[in-house]
């Protein structure tokens, strides 16, 4: 059996964890978003497969899970059936494992995924009053996603930049010292580039 070391890797420059299975093919980005859901759960077959050849492979579950997620953007629950098969770990598990942690996401999120920062810094600057000012533009609460499949939105504890106070973060992009007006004005501007992707 080989021995990866601990769950927790250090990040390299294509993607994936140190210890992880490299699985090339779906490293970057793009191959991510243009592949079929064929070449994305083959691709997921084969990370899992490199899973079981280490010691206690069940303990590699959450790294399967955030590998499912970042294939498909979410955890489809077609994924957890085939998951569950390849690693020999009830359905229910699994299920309990993503609905425990928030980071997981059950359903397919929008073009732009607002994350709002609730965090003790960002709330007492105006936090609440951002998120507020989002879910009455968009009119969704947090973790469902706008019927255009444009805006998903989630919240969360600490986006680690406190000095930037309140927070916002788009896909993966942070945004700093926000304001309910300032708020509206980026979703303005996320708008129209899915308007323009989509022409």
């Amino acid at each position: 059996m080989k021995r990866p070391g601990p769950a927790v890797g250090i990040c390299i420059s294509n993607g994936s964890f140190a210890g992880e299975p490299s699985m090339t093919m779906a490293n970057t980005e793009e191959t991510i978003i243009y592949a079929t859901e064929e070449q994305k759960i083959d691709v997921l077959r084969r990370f899992i497969a490199e899973i079981n050849t280490y010691e206690e492979p069940g303990s590699y579950l959450i790294r399967v899970l955030h590998k499912t997620q970042k294939l498909f953007g979410y955890i489809p629950t077609q994924m957890m059936d085939i998951i569950a098969h390849e690693m020999g770990i009830p359905t229910a598990h699994i299920w309990a494992v993503v609905t425990f942690y928030h980071y997981f996401n059950l359903n397919a999120p929008g073009k732009y995924t607002i994350s709002v920062c609730l965090g003790t810094a960002c709330y007492v600057k105006g936090a609440a009053q951002i998120l507020e000012a989002i879910k009455n533009e968009l009119k969704i609460e947090i973790g469902e996603t706008t019927s255009d499949m444009i805006f998903s939105l989630r919240s969360a504890r600490c986006l680690g930049a406190c000095g930037l106070a309140p927070v916002v973060m788009v896909n993966d992009k942070i945004h700093g010292e926000m304001t309910p007006k300032s708020m509206l004005e980026l979703i303005k501007k996320c708008r129209k580039k899915a308007a323009a992707s989509n022409e």
